[in-house]
Parts: structure tokens; sequence; C-alpha cells
């Protein structure tokens, strides 16, 4: 079988990927959503003039020639009514965020001032100039703007402009329900002693996490045995449950490979080797109208395959602009040699960065790159990208994809 190049096989999963209708939510259900359309401000922000800070409004004109003493004729809260009006020579005491006095047209900080007979009076040290500590209506807002756009992956600060035009709800990309599946007759899960041939059930696990992290919902479907129907009722029940699957295990070409058989008789898949390492092979496909990730049986292959084809895919699905479905590779710097051996395809080394002190990555080994070395995996931060060749050494530029931020 042909390799296939990476970018063909993503290509392929991502064209077969539908964004998911949109749906209404709360703000507080909101965070690192997609927004689906835009949300337009119905009045300004903030609403009303106000006052910057604590202090005294006043006429500028009455500061010249500071300091001046002027009578306090009166005292406005955040949350006042408004009504009160500032004559000629004339202060009005007010707090953050309290509405302006009709005939003030500045703020004089209480720092620049000084209380006189008993707060009946201040003494005013420094001339302000019209507008000084003055928030007009709409100078964070105007009527009309559009507050969030279509496509904006909402953020703390999001929600809060939301908040504060007065928006209970938007509509969202929702987060896609991933079905976890993992494969197998050697696979067993907690800690009982395990029988000669067996191991322990890691795959499914990282690959939740890694389902979770994407922003998705993961959706625990346990263990299945190589067993044809088993198989059948598994994927099928999938499939009408989920918007998604992701299963490990059983995508190769082997006699016992009984995932191939069942997803072929399933659905449309298309089962491919892809000029990668790890994570060669992989299948994907369409059950139904669900998508079905085959990720490799080996737990480094399964979690550089998830990264690489997978979670594009899912990102897609939520929404997220193109920009952000595959994690850009980013330059860095070698630290050591990191070697490999030609081979047709591109490496994906797990690596750990650091930030050096020339402001650039810097790029060391993680550790053993054998497929089933999850260990090493768990202590790397990246993937450097190595192409066929003979590797990169020591002090050479090698680009990375950046996993967890150094």
């Amino acid at each position: 079988m042909p390799l296939v190049p990476l970018d063909d096989a993503r290509a392929h999963v991502l064209g077969a990927c539908r964004v998911l209708a949109p749906v209404t939510v709360a703000l507080a259900e909101a965070l690192g959503r997609v927004a689906a359309e835009a949300v337009t401000a119905g009045e300004p922000v903030p609403p009303f003039d106000n006052s910057a800070m604590d202090g005294f409004a006043v006429r500028a004109a009455d500061t010249a020639g500071a300091p001046v003493t002027l009578p306090v004729v009166a005292t406005l809260a955040a949350g006042d009514p408004p009504g009160v009006t500032l004559g000629p020579g004339q202060a009005v005491r007010v707090m953050t965020g309290a509405v302006l006095p009709e005939g003030a047209d500045a703020v004089v900080m209480v720092e620049h001032s000084a209380p006189i007979d008993g707060g009946r009076s201040v003494e005013i040290h420094r001339a302000v100039t019209p507008g000084t500590a003055w928030r007009r209506a709409g100078d964070d807002i105007a009527a009309g703007t559009v507050v969030v756009a279509p496509a904006t992956v909402l953020g703390p600060a999001h929600l809060g402009v939301l908040a504060s035009v007065g928006a209970e709800g938007l509509a969202v990309h929702p987060a896609p329900r991933v079905g976890v599946i993992s494969t197998g007759d050697e696979l067993v899960s907690g800690g009982a002693p395990l029988a000669p041939g067996q191991i322990r059930d890691s795959n499914r696990p990282t690959l939740a996490a890694l389902v979770r992290r994407s922003g998705a919902v993961a959706v625990d479907l346990g263990t299945v045995a190589d067993d044809e129907d088993a198989l059948t009722r598994a994927f099928t029940a999938a499939a009408a449950s989920c918007d998604a699957v992701v299963t490990s295990g059983g995508v190769s070409m082997g006699a016992f490979d009984l995932v191939k058989v069942v997803l072929d008789r399933l659905g449309d898949m298309r089962w491919m080797q892809i000029a990668i390492k790890p994570a060669k092979p992989f299948a994907f496909g369409l059950v139904g109208t669900t998508p079905v990730f085959g990720l490799p049986g080996n737990p480094v292959s399964s979690m550089v395959g998830f990264e690489l084809l997978a979670r594009p895919a899912l990102r897609k699905m939520m929404g997220f602009p193109p920009s952000q479905w595959v994690r850009p590779v980013v330059p860095a710097v070698a630290g050591e040699d990191l070697p490999r051996r030609p081979d047709g395809k591109t490496h994906f080394a797990r690596v750990v960065v650091v930030m050096g002190e020339d402001g650039r990555y810097r790029v060391t080994s993680a550790g053993g790159q054998g497929s089933h070395q999850l260990s090493a995996m768990a202590g790397a931060n990246a993937l450097a990208v190595l192409g066929d060749g003979g590797g990169v050494a020591s002090g050479e530029p090698v680009g990375v994809m950046v996993l967890d931020s150094p």
C-alpha cells in the first residue's frame, strides 16, 4: 500500500467533517465555545457619562489658578440617580462610576484635593481641563456596535462584554460528543493482577483526555473484545449516540484486525498508511453521518495520530476558524542531536521545549522514541518535525509542534 502524505490524509478527513449546527447557551456555558452569529450592542457602554475615579466634579474653568476653594454642594455615589446640578464656583463629591452632575465638565482626583470645614468645602490643588477623569457614554461600546463576530472563540473578556450589553445567551457551535473505544482481547482496565498475555488499557483514558483538551466532550464507551458481533454492536451504538468516534487498535492489516471488517461493513471507510512515524496506520470514514477515527493501538502512535488528524477535525466541527484547526509548527533550535534514519516518512519526535536566554525555543529529546514508550510522551511538551533524512544536529534549526506551553 503506497504511503499517503500527511497533508492529503488531513485534507480528506477535514473535507468529510461538518461544522455542528449552532445551539443557544447561557453565558456561563459559552466559555471556549465559538460564536455562531454576530451579537450587536443594543445600548451604549457605559450607558451614561460618569466619573472615572473618586474625587470632585467641577467646572474646569473654576480650577484655574489653583489652589482654589469651592463649596461642596452634594455627594454622588455609584448607583445614585441623576438630578444634581452643579453651579458656577461649586463642587460635587463623586465616587467612581457615579453619574456626573449637570453643569460639570471635569473631575478632580481626590488625591489632588483637601477637605475644608468638615468637608463642606474642598481645596483644589491642581487645575484640570474639560474632560479630565470623565467617562463619556458609549466610549467603550457605542449602540449598534458588533461586540462579538461569528467565529469568535469566546474568552472571559468576551463574556464580560456580552454581559455588559445585556446579552443573556448566544448561539454557539456545541462541543461534539466523542465516543472513545479501545479494542483488543489483550486489554484490561483497573488494577487487578494481569493474566498472561494481558496489558492494561492506557489508550482509552489518554484519548479521552485528548478529546477533552481539544474542547470536545469525551464519552467513555469502554473496551471491546476482538469479536465481530461485539464490535458491530459497539460501533453501531457509538455512531448513533455520538457526534464522532475515536477508536484505537485493529487498524493495521493483521489477520485478526476485525475492526476493519466491521467498519467496512458499517460505513464508508478509507484505510491508509500515512507517511509519518509514529502513527502510520490510520483509518477514517463515516458510519452514517458520524466521523470515525481509527487510530493505532500503540499508545504513542494513537496520541500522535489524534493530534495530527482527529484533533483538527474536531476543532473544525466546533466551528473554530481554519487557522486554529492544526497546531502551528514554530521555529526552534536543537539543543542536542535529534537523529533518525531515512525511510520516506516525516518523523514526529517527542521532545522537551524550553525558552532559551536568547529568546528562542531550544529542543531536547524527551527520552525513548518507541511507539510503545508512553512515559517519554508524558515527559514531552512538543513534537519535533523531522523531515526524511538523517535528522537534525545540535545547534541546527528544527520545527516543533508545541503541545503544552513551555
